[in-house]
């Protein structure tokens, strides 16, 4: 939908300050976790929790969530394919810029298509991004429905609904999956950040204790 620059007479600017300067002064590397899964199975709580665990131990972070997005940066964008790849595209060239300042952001995204996740793993570069599946199945999900869309979508009130009437392709090779129908949010969080302890993103090593 926007894989063509449009505009003419541009020239990059490389900074002088390098992300690695910025990571060496944050205390970690800049990465993006890239949550997914369906409505419902845990993206935004996670993504907050293992925010706050971090914060509190002095990183450098930002939350992207999906409906937030909605209401600034994406909100002409519907729920077709297009709108939908054009939403994930547009978050991913965001979660790198803020990997460059050296801060962990973390995406809190349906994000139903492979295609689409793996253009954002390509946008942040290799290395820096991490893809966590939260395993969920759609029974467990719309039991949930915290936002009551599963009864909105299976009425017909809303169209293009993941996980209803437009498919979620689950991840193939994702870095870390979560199995939020048996996990607790603490027990979630605590792998996440174990996960990154081994991934070398954290500096010195942070206890997930005390999330």
């Amino acid at each position: 939908m926007a894989d063509e620059t449009k505009a003419t007479n541009i020239t990059w600017h490389e900074a002088e300050i390098t992300k690695e300067d910025r990571e060496r002064q944050n205390g970690h590397r800049g990465v993006v976790i890239w949550f997914t899964g369906l409505s419902g199975c845990g993206k935004s709580t996670l993504a907050h929790t293992v925010e706050k665990a971090l914060f509190d131990q002095g990183c450098r972070t930002i939350v992207l969530d999906g409906d937030n997005i909605r209401h600034g940066l994406n909100k002409d964008l519907g729920f077709s394919p297009e709108d939908r790849e054009e939403n994930i595209r547009r978050i991913g060239e965001v979660a790198a810029l803020f990997t460059q300042a050296g801060v962990i952001a973390m995406t809190a995204f349906i994000s139903p298509y492979r295609a689409d996740r793996d253009k954002a793993r390509a946008i942040a570069g290799e290395g820096c991004f991490i893809e966590v599946y939260l395993k969920c199945d759609v029974a467990e999900c719309m039991r949930r429905d915290p936002k009551g869309l599963y009864k909105k979508a299976q009425s017909g009130v809303i169209k293009n609904y993941t996980g209803i009437s437009s498919p979620f392709e689950e991840p193939e090779a994702p870095d870390l999956v979560l199995d939020t129908q048996q996990l607790t949010i603490d027990e979630a969080v605590t792998k996440t950040i174990n996960y990154l302890n081994e991934q070398s993103v954290l500096g010195p090593t942070l206890t997930p204790s005390s999330t």
